[in-house]
């Protein structure tokens, strides 16, 4: 008797559909990326200060909010929490309604607690908030 044998094809995988899709996708990145809107922190542009006389002016402002290093918040020279700050932001938007709250961040803070702050000012009603940066 004769044996028969079968050759058996090897499967193939057809990528055509795959890479389709694939550039489907980079399009539409491509496409939407410049529509989306991203926070800016915009930045004054004005003379780098001489002295620290006017560091200290502005840290006078009646609405000042610092964050350390050690990521501690103070509001007007005293230690507050987050939610303490909410709600002495909408205290002080109701007294001082023509007030911009300045921030003093340390550099060695984390980014995130500029956000947290940045929407407890928005979440009070205020507009702007002054970013004040020290010189080195």
């Amino acid at each position: 008797m004769l044996r028969r044998t079968h050759h058996l094809d090897e499967a193939e995988i057809n990528l055509t559909p795959l890479i389709d899709v694939v550039f489907v996708i980079l399009i539409m990145f491509i496409v939407v990326a410049p529509l989306l809107e991203t926070d800016r922190v915009d930045l004054a542009a004005g003379p780098p200060l001489e002295s620290d006389k006017a560091v200290a002016v502005q840290e006078n402002h009646p609405l000042t909010i610092h964050v350390l290093a050690d990521n501690t918040v103070i509001l007007n020279k005293q230690p507050v929490t987050i939610s303490q700050l909410k709600t002495q932001l909408k205290l002080a938007k109701s007294t001082m309604r023509d007030t911009t709250p300045q921030l003093f961040h340390d550099k060695k803070a984390p980014f995130g607690t500029y956000q947290t702050i940045k929407n407890a000012v928005e979440e009070a009603g205020f507009a702007q908030m002054d970013v004040i940066l020290k010189p080195e």
